[in-house]
């Protein structure tokens, strides 16, 4: 290469998805005919509402120029009006709401907001892989806090409280929590949002997987006084079967969303209005969609429950979200390794947990976004491999 690589890029390597992706396509051209099980990229399409809005809209002659920044004044409204039916907030469409082309980017947009070199950010371990590399990408030191087995997964207040906050600036949030389907109560949210407003950081609450076999949804933003330390990502990806469609948004304080978006309008010329309009179409008609995802994922999961028990994994069966995780047994000790011997043997792809963290290196993760059939398949390819009937 004669052009050095950006310095920065030392602090990152290729997302382990877009790697293994590969090599699961490699050897499907071998004939191997992988059934991908690690992956939540929803198999379910959105209502035929949504799409029909989307199909009406892109028709029309004055649909396809540049639009505002900040979305359409339809869609905000209908994204303040999402808050306030599913978790009883009220946020000004004007000023409280910015969409944004998938809530991933989002994480990058707050990064590059409010973050400078030598800043540090709470990243949980184990918790979602871009948390660490955009903090790297934006110079920030990264800084993790420990969720472990034995606590539920929840927040280690006495850890927490040990910890020098003088640089911290971020602290990165995600329940129900991905991977490992955990809840936490409210009062963990109450704790935060003090220990925030005594430390002065910002608390960034990832918020996809709530409406997700979880009966109780939760905002940040419910919670007295969030709004002065917490900005929260949502997105449509999970819930409303739309991860290609890239629909999310950020809320919070109009202070906070007006920096983010100094960022962002350096970034990219909006969002295409018929997705817009579609965005605010799914939206208005949620419970119906979320209600029979729902219903289709209990299925799975039960399905997802016997292969861990033909792997003698260990797992809690009231998870949330999209994704069922579970514990290697006793006499594994590398999720890597156990992961890759199910592949290239039962020719099933499972999600290794080292990946999420130091935390995650004896767990494993199935997504329940397959069809039943290809979970029947992968119980009797396992089945055929551990030579049980």
């Amino acid at each position: 290469m004669i052009i050095k690589p950006a310095e920065k890029l030392n602090f990152v390597s290729e997302y382990y998805f877009s790697t293994k992706l590969q090599e699961i396509a490699n050897l499907n051209a071998q004939g191997k005919n992988i059934l991908n099980l690690g992956i939540g990229s929803p198999d379910l399409k959105p209502s035929e509402n949504i799409i029909n809005e989307l199909n009406t809209n892109a028709l029309l002659d004055n649909s396809h120029g540049y639009q505002s920044y900040k979305g359409a004044d339809f869609l905000r409204k209908e994204m303040a009006n999402f808050y306030s039916k599913i978790y009883n907030v009220s946020l000004d469409y004007n000023t409280e709401i910015l969409p944004l082309i998938g809530s991933k980017e989002g994480i990058m947009h707050i990064s590059m907001a409010f973050l400078n070199q030598g800043d540090e950010v709470l990243v949980p371990n184990p918790g979602y892989p871009t948390y660490t590399s955009v903090s790297n990408l934006a110079g920030a030191t990264i800084k993790y806090y420990n969720l472990v087995e034995e606590n539920d997964w929840s927040i280690d207040f006495d850890e927490l409280e040990k910890l020098n906050f003088q640089k911290i600036k971020i602290m990165w949030l995600n329940y129900p929590h991905m991977p490992t389907g955990a809840t936490i109560d409210d009062q963990t949210y109450i704790r935060l949002i003090e220990l925030a407003k005594k430390h002065h950081f910002l608390i960034v609450n990832d918020n996809p997987y709530s409406l997700i076999l979880n009966e109780k949804p939760k905002s940040i933003l419910s919670f007295e006084g969030a709004k002065e330390v917490a900005l929260e990502l949502n997105s449509l990806s999970k819930s409303h079967n739309m991860a290609g469609w890239r629909i999310g948004w950020i809320s919070g304080a109009s202070d906070y969303i007006s920096t983010v978006l100094r960022f962002k309008s350096n970034m990219d010329s909006g969002m295409f209005l018929p997705m817009q309009k579609a965005a605010a179409e799914a939206l208005k008609n949620s419970y119906l969609l979320i209600n029979q995802n729902n219903k289709a994922y209990a299925e799975r999961r039960e399905l997802v429950f016997q292969i861990f028990d033909l792997l003698k994994c260990t797992y809690t069966p009231n998870q949330s979200g999209l994704f069922i995780w579970a514990k290697l047994p006793d006499n594994e000790k590398d999720s890597e390794l156990f992961v890759d011997n199910i592949l290239y043997n039962a020719q099933v792809f499972i999600t290794p947990g080292f990946i999420f963290g130091s935390n995650g290196k004896r767990f494993v993760r199935i997504s329940l976004t397959s069809k039943v059939p290809v979970f029947k398949e992968a119980i009797q390819r396992i089945k055929k491999l551990l030579k049980v009937n």
